[in-house]
């Protein structure tokens, strides 16, 4: 039984297929991942407050996820009610309620209680993203989740232009900002990789880590850097581009559906309440 609280907080980890949906976030009269997810929980969850689902990364209309992670607060009493007759837990009992539910393009795949201070959003100190490419003779089935390029990519290349915008800085040249909002982030890594193996022949994946990410950043840096990767460009119109202090109309946004995000990271439990206060801080370079 739940005690001496009248909220649960249960962490989501879930998947999606972005195709079909207009982003992540919310929004009237659209088809989004919040939404489907939010109505799902309310059918199950009935309580006086519709459920409200706080995720680790908006993604954009259609970009994927497989390691999105999400929580949400349920009153105790709807809580302890979620294994119904089932020998099972509240969390089993959640997770399967929402598979019988949900579109076949969203699957929750475990469901637990968050430890105490722990936010899907503002605790994580990590997001890892996948840029799938073909250059070569891609497969059919993974056509919603991989983009095809006409022509070769140079990965030496590639990884000498990423080597140049790791570290923290501001990205402003590749984000759209919003007012109040800074663009500054601490780009762990962003490095290209060939794939040998698997159906996609001529398979490139980009693997981009940060702390965060402002919106459209990774789809920006993608399209600059296959930009230089094809020959198009060359790296000083990159390091040039990057010094910007304002969002670059030379950059080209790769499309949507080759971005997926692959996990999110978190510290210790003892440490997400302290993560979370200071993430929330505005962040500069000084």
């Amino acid at each position: 039984m739940i005690e001496h609280t009248s909220i649960v907080r249960a962490r989501l980890d879930l998947s999606y297929d972005g195709t079909d949906f207009s982003g992540w976030a919310a929004q009237p009269g659209l088809r989004t991942v919040q939404g489907v997810l939010e109505d799902a929980l309310a059918r199950i969850v009935r309580q006086e407050k519709r459920p409200r689902v706080t995720v680790a990364g908006r993604t954009d209309a259609g970009v994927h996820a497989r390691g999105q992670v999400a929580h949400v607060d349920v009153d105790a009493g709807a809580w302890e009610r979620m294994p119904g007759r089932a020998e099972r837990s509240p969390a089993e009992g959640l997770r399967a309620r929402l598979d019988g539910v949900l579109p076949d393009d969203v699957v929750v795949r475990r469901v637990s209680v968050a430890p105490p201070g722990f936010d899907a959003r503002f605790s994580a100190t990590e997001r890892r993203y996948a840029y799938r490419v073909c250059d070569g003779v891609p497969d059919v089935l993974t056509r919603r989740h991989v983009l095809r390029v006409d022509r070769p990519l140079d990965v030496a290349a590639l990884n000498a232009a990423s080597s140049t915008l790791t570290g923290l800085r501001d990205f402003a040249a590749f984000c759209r900002g919003r007012e109040g909002a800074t663009t500054i982030r601490d780009l762990l890594e962003l490095s290209w990789e060939r794939v040998e193996d698997g159906p996609d022949v001529g398979l490139v994946v980009a693997t981009v880590r940060a702390d965060a990410f402002c919106h459209s950043m990774v789809r920006s840096l993608v399209g600059a850097l296959l930009a230089v990767g094809q020959g198009r460009r060359e790296l000083d119109w990159l390091v040039a581009v990057a010094a910007s202090q304002e969002r670059s109309q030379a950059v080209a946004v790769a499309p949507a559906h080759g971005l997926t995000l692959e996990a999110v990271a978190y510290p210790d439990d003892a440490l997400l309440g302290e993560r979370a206060e200071a993430t929330r801080g505005r962040r500069t370079l000084d």
